[in-house]
């Protein structure tokens, strides 16, 4: 009886041992892949004051703690300064953030504004918040830089995000368009950032359940999820089931974009366009067989992240 309790002891051990080295693993991916967002955009500089916009979902928690841990690592210096909108949704946990960014000897500030009740009073019943939600944050957010006199605002949107938005934007606002990983604001003033740009939503997911974030739930105000986000998603983790590698090369393809080939004349100066005898190296493929090119050797790829 005892060596089969010994047995099973070292079965837990071993289990244990794995589960602790597939976690420090995955930490390290998190911190390589926001590590290379941060240095091919230039994102955070020496001196800057980085205000890490702090929902309660898994993707912000793990956007503050990723940052924290390479500002140790960082060669330059910044600080971190985490803030929250309390938007005053019913049954919102007020006292969640606060206790876990005093426990972890994070600068915070937290944000009181009813911006609930406008946003129940002016959208009828039944039809989805979040778009008026989203700009009356987005204001009070840029004013609260502002007064804390952060340089750059970061955002926890991660790569799915970006892929979900690029294609919400084709298929329902009829433009290339997407969501950058460092963007100026309309008014010229504040500078915000997405260090999870290379960040698979799954390993967010992942993450947090490692780190065991005290998760605020994203519904408290009633509304749903965008549908049309919702659709776009479950296009996507489809694709990546049935065919494995064309998520990637989506993603890597906006980061490759070659404007002689598409058709925005504000892009490229198709009216001007004359004949120069010159050999253009990704030119004309009008008369080839094989429409596709192969992907080329510096695409961005996300297959190693199991390593």
């Amino acid at each position: 009886m005892e060596s089969v309790i010994n047995e099973g002891a070292a079965v837990s051990a071993k289990q244990a041992e794995k589960i602790a080295y597939e976690n420090n693993k995955l930490h390290k991916r998190l911190c390589r892949l926001v590590g290379q967002a941060i240095g091919d955009f230039n994102m955070i500089e020496d001196g800057d004051k980085v205000m890490v916009c702090l929902s309660g979902g898994k993707d912000s928690y793990g956007l503050l703690d990723i940052l924290l841990t390479l500002r140790e690592r960082a060669p330059i210096h910044f600080d971190i300064v985490a803030v929250n909108l309390d938007q005053k949704q019913p049954n919102f946990p007020e006292h969640v953030l606060p206790e876990y960014l005093a426990k972890i000897g994070v600068p915070f500030h937290i944000e009181n504004q009813d911006t609930y009740s406008i946003v129940k009073r002016v959208i009828p019943e039944g039809k989805t918040t979040c778009s008026l939600c989203s700009r009356l944050r987005r204001g009070i957010l840029y004013r609260v830089a502002d007064e804390l006199g952060a340089t750059k605002i970061a955002l926890g949107h991660h790569r799915d995000d970006i892929l979900e938005t690029f294609f919400l934007n084709m298929f329902f606002g009829a433009k290339v368009k997407g969501m950058p990983p460092k963007l100026q604001s309309d008014d010229g003033k504040h500078m915000v950032i997405r260090p999870l740009a290379y960040v698979k939503e799954t390993d967010m997911e992942r993450y947090a359940q490692v780190k065991q974030f005290p998760i605020i739930p994203c519904d408290l105000c009633g509304s749903q999820e965008n549908l049309q986000r919702k659709q776009i998603k479950a296009m996507l983790r489809e694709w990546e089931k049935k065919f494995p590698g064309r998520v990637e090369n989506i993603f890597s393809a906006l980061s490759t974009v070659v404007p002689s080939h598409l058709m925005d004349r504000q892009l490229f100066g198709f009216a001007d366009l004359k004949l120069t005898g010159e050999i253009m190296l990704d030119g004309d493929i009008a008369f080839d067989e094989e429409p596709c090119a192969p992907p080329s050797s510096n695409v961005v790829r996300f297959g190693d992240l199991g390593d």
